[in-house]
């Protein structure tokens, strides 16, 4: 009898919604015959219930013996991450125009401060003030010849550093922001793996 050999690859991060079934197919890549692929991609690991809150952790061991006792004969060859994250998306209430503009105007005020004083630190007015003696040879307490482009360059800057204009993309290159982002949600992941799979924490005193 010829063995049937699988390869399977966990994906990292799923998102599912609450009461979903979660099948292998969810979770996981699965190269194979056709016929082995079809019934073991319709494997159900779990059903999402409300006390599993919005994250569960599916470690691959979990998905090889649900494959095990489906057919003991298959054989599985794994690759890739060895868990799987899965996200579930509870229904949230819209955020209110008020409370939208609210926090958009906490962020314009504070970001428009922290600019302000970061050039009081800098004495940028007065580097302004040297820069238009320097070009014209007149003193000029409030010279807007140069503040004026450097207000406008300084938001054309901030546009260009982060790479979007509202949704449009300048190019495929991640701005500094997404990067961060990304490195901020692989320690998360990190953390999750080691914290929500019990299979990675065992007690001395269970048995």
């Amino acid at each position: 009898m010829e063995v049937a050999v699988v390869y399977i690859r966990m994906r990292n991060r799923v998102q599912v919604n609450g009461n979903q079934t979660v099948r292998i197919k969810d979770i996981a890549r699965i190269i194979g015959p056709e016929e082995v692929i079809q019934i073991i991609e319709d494997i159900i690991l779990l059903t999402v219930k409300k006390e599993d809150k919005n994250i569960i952790v599916i470690d691959l061991a979990q998905v090889i013996m649900a494959i095990r006792k489906m057919d003991p004969t298959i054989e599985v060859e794994t690759f890739g991450p060895s868990q799987s994250i899965i996200e579930v998306i509870l229904s949230k209430k819209k955020m209110s125009f008020l409370t939208f503009a609210l926090v958009w105007f906490l962020l314009f005020v504070g970001g428009g401060m922290t600019i302000m004083n970061f050039h009081v630190d800098v004495s940028m007015g007065e580097v302004h003030q040297k820069i238009f003696t320097i070009i014209t040879g007149k003193v000029e307490e409030k010279p807007l010849l140069i503040q004026i482009p450097y207000s406008f360059g300084l938001g054309m800057g901030m546009i260009l550093f982060f790479n979007h204009f509202f949704k449009k993309r300048f190019n495929e290159e991640p701005s500094p922001l997404e990067v961060e982002m990304f490195n901020y949600q692989q320690d998360l992941d990190r953390y999750v793996t080691m914290n929500e799979n019990k299979e990675n924490v065992r007690h001395l005193d269970d048995r």
